[in-house]
């Protein structure tokens, strides 16, 4: 259930912000210990999980997965629940998590723990703040993976509250992160339940997709079991080589890196050089489905995503296959069976490997055996995805906002005015 933050929590509280004249300025050092303890037999002392950098999410105080000592790691660092996780390493990454049990860490993740002038849940956000942030950043060397120091964070300078006035301020800021956790789960159950439902309309769990087979459900819904092809045109991308860069014409296109599963990354589009027939040839629609054709990782051969014209005149790379629906197939459907168990197991199936790649091609594309309903019930089980994604949608707003409300509090609470 999502916490709800009531104004008078963030602005009744005007003692914090007008009694600032007790605020002592300190070192981070003086209110703050660096815990470096080594562990050398943990197993044997009842410790079970490590922590490594890959394991704290940037952002966020909480520790969702670890590893197990008993599969092995040369860790030693020991830190126990409650204290401070902060990883000294690449510190833009901007990882600091509380401990929510015993056990050991990287030697590139500092162990902090508060002094008495200090209330334990305000250390994690001061270490949060983009004032610590600037100061680790400011004092990390190293090219290739810059590191911070304890001596040096140690002299970070920061105003200090009275106790009352830390308790305050805590209650707050913890108030406001148990409402992002809270969203972040919704956002997780929101996209369970949509894979669930995905699941129960294709029935795509079984093996039977392998070889066209239909399922028991399938059967009962009398669905047809129709080849790609029959249904929908597919065709390769352009073939990228050093000659475009002679071209006149530029057009941005899509690499595998613009295509996830399920969602389109266009943080860096790239353009290419191209002839007006290629443009023609290879311009993306919308509604096109678009798949990757090799990956290295096996479990990401025949990832989709659909394309609604984010980009203007974009091409697709060879790397790429389009897939354009016709009459009788709906392209979100589509979308959803590619994606699917099923969808992911006919394509580890059928993929080939080749000097570490791993990949498909367009005639197992073409010859996949797709289950196809009706129109109508095609509209239905769309019209359910999209409900899913207006949620989702929704609520990633309200996360986005709760999340620049907490850089906000956390800039003007803990900075004197």
């Amino acid at each position: 259930m999502v916490t709800s933050i009531g104004t008078e929590q963030i602005t009744g509280n005007n003692e914090i912000t007008k009694r600032r004249d007790d605020w002592r300025l300190v070192k981070f050092g003086d209110v703050v210990n660096n815990v470096d303890i080594s562990e050398r037999n943990p197993l044997e002392n009842g410790l079970e999980r490590y922590i490594g950098l890959d394991h704290i999410d940037p952002e966020s105080l909480h520790i969702k997965r670890w590893g197990l000592i008993e599969e092995g790691t040369s860790f030693t660092r020991k830190f126990v629940a409650g204290q401070v996780l902060f990883g000294k390493r690449r510190a833009y990454q901007r990882k600091v998590a509380i401990a929510e049990f015993d056990g050991i860490c990287s030697g590139d993740i500092l162990v902090f723990e508060a002094k008495n002038d200090l209330l334990p849940e305000l250390l994690p956000f001061i270490v949060q703040s983009d004032g610590f942030y600037e100061h680790a950043l400011g004092t990390s060397a190293g090219s290739l993976s810059p590191r911070t120091r304890w001596r040096d964070l140690a002299d970070y300078e920061f105003a200090l509250p009275p106790k009352d006035e830390q308790r305050r301020i805590a209650d707050i800021l913890w108030a406001v992160d148990e409402t992002v956790k809270s969203l972040v789960e919704v956002i997780a159950n929101l996209e369970a339940c949509e894979q669930t439902a995905i699941i129960d309309f294709v029935n795509s769990g079984s093996s039977g997709i392998i070889y066209g087979e239909y399922s028991d459900i399938q059967k009962s819904r009398n669905w047809q079991m129709v080849q790609l092809s029959k249904i929908a045109d597919i065709s390769y991308g352009l073939t990228l080589n050093a000659t475009r860069r002679t071209l006149s014409l530029e057009r941005p296109y899509l690499r595998v890196a613009n295509v996830m599963r399920g969602k389109l990354d266009l943080d860096e589009v790239k353009d290419t050089g191209c002839t007006s027939e290629e443009i023609i040839k290879f311009v993306l629609q919308e509604g096109d489905v678009l798949v990757v054709e090799g990956h290295a990782n096996i479990d990401e051969i025949g990832r989709a995503a659909l394309w609604n014209g984010e980009v203007p005149n974009c091409l697709h790379q060879n790397h790429i296959l389009r897939v354009r629906s016709k009459s009788k197939l709906y392209p979100e459907y589509l979308l959803a069976y590619l994606n699917s168990p099923g969808g992911r197991k006919y394509f580890k199936y059928h993929a080939k490997s080749s000097s570490g790649l791993n990949t498909i091609n367009s005639t197992v594309l073409k010859e996949m055996p797709i289950p196809l309903p009706s129109l109508e019930q095609q509209e239905t089980f769309v019209k359910v995805l999209q409900e899913f994604k207006s949620c989702s949608q929704l609520t990633n707003s309200h996360l986005g906002r709760t999340i620049q409300l907490k850089k906000f509090l956390l800039d003007s609470l803990l900075t004197p005015q």
